[in-house]
């Protein structure tokens, strides 16, 4: 399996699943460029700007305790970076790492699943307050519960994570079922009334690729694919099998051996680079790539495949209440901080945000391969990285923007060194193997 195309698996995988539904699928209404209303500057930031920017990346993989970890900042009105830090693994013999290696997308795989759901009800076939009890009749208790709930988080569904979390450390082989995963976030307290309180719920982003699924009776692999991958040029991004559980030529992945309830032993590094899709799912669970990643933010920021009043409709704000900052809100399957709208997130092994500011196109992604820190721990380390790029100078012929970010460079570098839980991979011992 070593050194095999990446595009070539991911293109095997769809040919299966489009021989059974071909009659079924529809025109995707062609080819969507997220990029062309920006006009981007495709050239390399100047020496001053791409010193700092690296200089981020590779703070942040010896404060988490990555192997390594890869970027991309990119400032329409100015120019781009891009950069890898570190190596792919800590193996005797680690794979080169550069800007085109692949890794585990996590939490922003809920991107790509939310804009199925919206452009399915861009075609009319479901709609966001459809009942999900009705789509999936087999599962009781989701009573109340909507489409829509599932992707703004206000389903009410605890998220299976935290309680499974020290479990996916230690046997990240595992195939879960999603039965089982979709079990254990049911059978834990309820968060909220359906509607009314915003909590993270990998169960109910689960759940809602169960009903989309039943709607169209195809795959997620299927769907993404007419709906998200093939309008945006996407090639190399997938939800692989769940019995595949190499990344062949891919960003490891590691965490500190967890405690049940979730405190991290920073002497204990622990192996996780194999492991199951099924752990996250369509929640979690997709491998992509630097580029890949840069388009889906774009389009998911800006609702590029979107018709207009459901664009609107997704990024509604959902208040966070509480003592939560008024710059901080939710929409539909995404976050926005200030003017940047995407994702950060863990799951196991990696550590990975994407945002993207809709009107001045400033993108940025991160990418980590040590889980420990938490998801709070990459966003500071995107809103670093996006400080620096929202100052860059214009390019002859382009205009300076006004990027009105809610943090400072120093605020968001001075949180991620408090953030960080196991700085220093040389200060652990070796890395365990998994099981």
């Amino acid at each position: 399996m070593a050194g095999r195309n990446r595009g070539a698996r991911r293109r095997g995988l769809l040919a299966v699943l489009l021989i059974g539904a071909f009659g079924l699928s529809g025109c995707t209404g062609g080819a969507v460029d997220p990029l062309a209303a920006l006009d981007p500057v495709e050239t390399a930031f100047g020496d001053d700007l791409t010193a700092g920017l690296q200089a981020v990346l590779d703070e942040a993989v010896v404060l988490s305790g990555s192997s390594g970890g890869i970027a991309g900042v990119w400032s329409p009105w100015s120019g781009e970076w891009t950069g890898a830090s570190g190596v792919a693994d800590f193996s005797e013999s680690p794979a080169p790492l550069t800007t085109d290696t692949e890794f585990r997308m996590g939490t922003l795989t809920t991107e790509v699943t939310c804009t199925v759901l919206l452009r399915l009800v861009d075609e009319g076939r479901v709609q966001l307050d459809d009942s999900v009890a009705e789509i999936v009749d087999w599962v009781p208790g989701l009573d109340g519960i909507t489409l829509g709930q599932l992707c703004a988080h206000t389903s009410g569904i605890a998220d299976y994570y935290p309680e499974l979390r020290s479990h996916f450390v230690s046997n990240p082989e595992r195939v879960w079922p999603a039965s089982e995963l979709l079990a254990s976030g049911l059978a834990s307290p309820r968060t909220g009334v359906p509607g009314e309180h915003w909590a993270q719920s990998r169960t109910g982003v689960l759940l809602l690729s169960m009903a989309l699924e039943r709607v169209t009776g195809r795959s997620w692999n299927d769907l993404a694919d007419q709906y998200v991958f093939e309008p945006l040029g996407i090639e190399d991004t997938v939800l692989p099998s769940p019995t595949d559980t190499e990344l062949d030529a891919g960003l490891g992945a590691y965490s500190a051996t967890l405690a049940p309830d979730g405190t991290p032993d920073c002497a204990v590094i622990r192996d996780v680079s194999s492991q199951s899709s099924s752990m996250g799912g369509a929640a979690a669970g997709a491998v992509s790539t630097l580029e890949d990643t840069r388009r889906l933010g774009i389009a998911f920021a800006t609702g590029a495949l979107l018709d207009e009043g459901t664009a609107r409709t997704q990024w509604t704000p959902v208040p966070l209440g509480g003592d939560t900052p008024t710059w901080q809100n939710r929409g539909l399957g995404g976050a926005e901080f200030g003017p940047m709208r995407g994702l950060a997130g863990e799951s196991t092994g990696a550590l990975t945000a994407a945002f993207t500011d809709p009107d001045t196109g400033l993108t940025v992604v991160v990418v980590l391969n040590n889980s420990t820190s938490g998801d709070d721990f990459v966003r500071e380390v995107a809103f670093a990285l996006a400080s620096l790029a929202s100052k860059a100078n214009a390019a002859e012929g382009h205009e300076q923007p006004t990027v009105e970010l809610p943090w400072s460079f120093e605020q968001s570098t001075t949180k991620m060194r408090e953030l960080a839980k196991c700085p220093a991979p040389a200060a652990a011992a070796e890395p365990a193997p998994a099981g």
